[in-house]
């Protein structure tokens, strides 16, 4: 019996290499606390992704909720609708209010024109994500923030590796947040980072994400505990020298898909600009009406494929928030399927599926 194909598959090394760095820490006894693994991935992903001041940490979410802290934010924050549910949900738990703006129907990240209409006193920040890996207009937010002095996070999840016009999109902002989960285009099983352009800023999160410590006995102020610890820093370790073939391979899926889907008139393929080096971390797929999207979802079920509303509800509907209205991210959330994308997926699994979304389609 073939197994399902479900929307992703996290790439694995090979085993043997896993292994190695795994009896280093039976050998050692060292497992957490800043250990070899974590030092070396610390290192390299600076390298990897030309960032000075990266520190890593136990998920994204956790990410999210230090870079809020390190940089004191009150109040408001500005924010999209249009994310997983953890863009928002960090807010809250840490205390602060999301403030929702619209996003555009081109990339579908926050509307930059619809900003400053929802700027009050109370405002601190604005929260971006890059959704699907697609930068936001990150210009126009800046000189927003620039004008009105408030703080900007990019929601970096989807985003490893992407650059714009050959510059990293983590140079933008006060901090991006990574996440290394299973699913993502690089993952350490779990795990995520933060990055910064200020010196004074990573050391706060530096800190923050260990208790607050300064060594043994001191302590530089409040912390949390969002420490990796050295078996997920292996994983990361095993995975980062493949980020070329990942990158490659997920390529060869989207292409495919583009090929035998862009005649179709009842969905809008993703865009990508050219001046961004994309990581090919999602194929979403917005379809022509909320009933045709579950339509194909059920044909696709029935043959064991598992593709993903990638990203429903709109989080303006979510129950312990106010209601308000945002009309382009409701309708593009109830429309939006993203497909099966990872690198072991066969050519004869993508034809698959595609002869299932033009039967429907069609």
């Amino acid at each position: 019996m073939s197994e399902p194909i479900r929307v992703t598959k996290s790439f694995l090394p090979p085993i043997k290499e896993f292994e190695a760095r795994i009896k280093k820490l039976w050998d050692s006894g060292h497992l957490t606390n800043h250990g070899t693994n974590i030092l070396e991935l610390e290192d390299g992903l600076r390298k990897h992704l030309g960032q000075e001041h990266l520190w890593a940490v136990a998920n994204g979410t956790l990410a999210l909720q230090i870079a809020f802290k390190a940089l004191d934010l009150q109040g408001e924050v500005i924010t999209t609708p249009f994310s997983y549910v953890a863009t928002v949900s960090s807010l809250v738990w840490e205390g602060l209010t999301p403030v929702f703006v619209d996003i555009n129907t081109q990339d579908f990240c926050i509307d930059p024109s619809k900003i400053e209409a929802a700027i009050t006193d109370n405002t601190s920040a604005i929260l971006a994500t890059h959704v699907y890996g697609h930068p936001c207009d990150v210009e126009a937010i800046e000189k927003i923030a620039n004008k009105h002095n408030l703080k900007v996070i990019y929601d970096a999840a989807h985003a490893f590796g992407i650059e714009i016009d050959g510059k990293s999109i983590l140079d933008y902002g006060d901090v991006s947040t990574l996440s290394f989960h299973a699913t993502k285009v690089f993952h350490s099983a779990e795990g995520g980072a933060v990055v910064t352009p200020h010196a004074d800023v990573a050391h706060k999160m530096m800190y923050l994400r260990n208790f607050g410590h300064n060594g043994e006995e001191e302590f530089w102020g409040l912390g949390v505990n969002a420490k990796v610890s050295e078996f997920h820093a292996a994983m990361g370790n095993c995975v980062l020298p493949y980020m070329d073939q990942i990158t490659a391979e997920r390529k060869r899926v989207i292409e495919r898909y583009d090929a035998e889907l862009a005649s179709l008139n009842q969905a809008y393929r993703f865009q990508v600009s050219e001046d961004i080096n994309y990581n090919y971390s999602y194929y979403p797929f917005l379809i022509e009406s909320e009933e045709l999207l579950l339509t194909l979802r059920d044909a696709m079920n029935a043959q064991d494929i598992h593709p993903r509303r990638y990203f429903y509800p709109s989080l303006n509907k979510l129950p312990y928030l106010p209601k308000t209205d945002m009309p382009v991210a409701e309708d593009i959330s109830k429309r939006m399927l993203c497909l099966p994308l990872y690198t072991q997926l066969t050519n004869e699994e993508i034809d698959k599926i595609i002869g299932i979304v033009k039967s429907v389609l069609n």
